[in-house]
Order: C-alpha cells, then structure tokens, then sequence
C-alpha cells in the first residue's frame, strides 16, 4: 500500500470523508460523550462529599453528646448540612418544635419527627441521583446510535459500487472503515456511562441505606427521651 492510500486511510481522512448523516452521529456522540465525562467527574465529587460528611457526622452523633448541642453547632455554622446531618436537623428541629408547644402525645411527635427527616432524605437522595438517569441513557442508546451511523455508511459504500462494474477490496474498505468509526465512537461514549453509572448506583444504594438506618436509630433515641 503507498503512502498516499495510507493517508486516505487515516481516521481523520476517514471521517472528514464520510456523508453527512455519519458525520452528524460522529458529533452527537462525541458531544454526549463530552457531557457524560463532566457529569463523571461532578458526581464523584457529590457522593464522595456525601460519604465523608456521613462518616463526620455519625462520629458526632454517637459520641453520646448533648443533641442539643450537636444541633446548634449545626445552625449556626456557616454551610447548610448536608447528608445526615440535614436529615438530622430536620428531625431534631420538629421535635423540638412540638416539645415547645406542650404536646404530650409521642405518637404525634415521632410522626411529625418521621415526616420531618423523611422529607429531608427526598431532597438528599435527588441530589444524590442527580446525572444518574443521563449516564443510564447514555449508556444504553450510545451503542445503538452509532450503529444507525454504521448502517448508513455501510448502505451508502454499496450503493455506490452499484455504478462499477468490478468491485475491489480498495473501493469498499473505505465506506466501511468510516461506518465502522461511528460505532467506536458509540462504544466509546457507552462504556465509560455504563460503568459509571453501575458505580454511582451502587454508592447511591449504600448511602441510601445508611441514612434510612440512621433515622430508624434517631427515633428510637428521640422516643426513649419523650
């Protein structure tokens, strides 16, 4: 093979030369792929934040301190808590709320304590799964895009020799090489989604996990003290 059918060849040749609807899902591709890597990197940074603050908290929690003191040293910080320590604070702030209002019923208060956290655990459980539906879908339907983009190349590489009368190896490996590009580019997009999703979904689970534990145990302390 020369030089000149090397460089024709190349991958950017190979690209550059495809049809446009190829084209189009080269770029799509490469733009999802982009913004999967960005929701990556955000979400590990989320729910490493949210492991690190769960296990400062519970050491916190569980040194058998005042809760109330535990409790402002949390309002008056300077960041909004997060993770447990907001479920916490929801709790605890209802409870004291009915406590100030004289109720004596516990099944009222711990109701209202449930309610309290629960709501709280919502806004940092979507928080948590945020990106997450993104890198699901960019992991299931990347590979099937590309392959759309193979399909056209593929149909348009044979509608072309249908004008030559003797067909050769040097006519049709470049329609198909260029094909077979956008479902690299496909699986390039889904892997590295696919993989991170299953990893975020797993810590998400454990968090989730965690944090429903932690309100059963806070109840049970919140009850005895009713």
């Amino acid at each position: 093979m020369n030089v000149g059918v090397a460089n024709d060849m190349s991958i950017f040749s190979l690209v550059a030369g495809a049809s446009l609807p190829v084209q189009l899902v080269m770029v799509i591709l490469l733009i999802t792929s982009l913004f999967s890597w960005w929701y990556i990197f955000i979400k590990v940074a989320t729910v490493k934040r949210a492991e690190t603050n769960a296990e400062d908290f519970e050491k916190a929690f569980w040194t058998g301190g005042d809760l109330n003191k535990l409790y402002e040293g949390l309002s008056v910080g300077r960041r909004k808590p997060q993770g447990m320590a907001s479920i916490f604070e929801a709790g605890f702030k209802e409870y004291a709320r009915h406590k100030q209002q004289g109720r004596t019923e516990v099944s009222d208060i711990m109701e209202g304590t449930r309610r309290a956290m629960r709501a709280a655990y919502n806004r940092e459980m979507d928080d948590l799964d945020a990106h997450l539906p993104f890198l699901a879908s960019v992991g299931s339907v990347s590979p099937y895009i590309g392959l759309f983009g193979t399909v056209w190349g593929i149909m348009n590489s044979f509608r072309g020799l249908s004008s030559v009368a003797q067909a050769t190896l040097s006519q049709v490996a470049p329609g198909i090489a260029e094909a077979l590009i956008a479902t690299a580019i496909g699986l390039f997009a889904a892997i590295p989604a696919v993989i991170a999703y299953n990893r975020f979904a797993s810590s998400v689970d454990r968090l989730s996990v965690r944090y429903e534990s932690f309100m059963e145990e806070f109840t049970n302390i919140l009850q005895r003290k009713s």
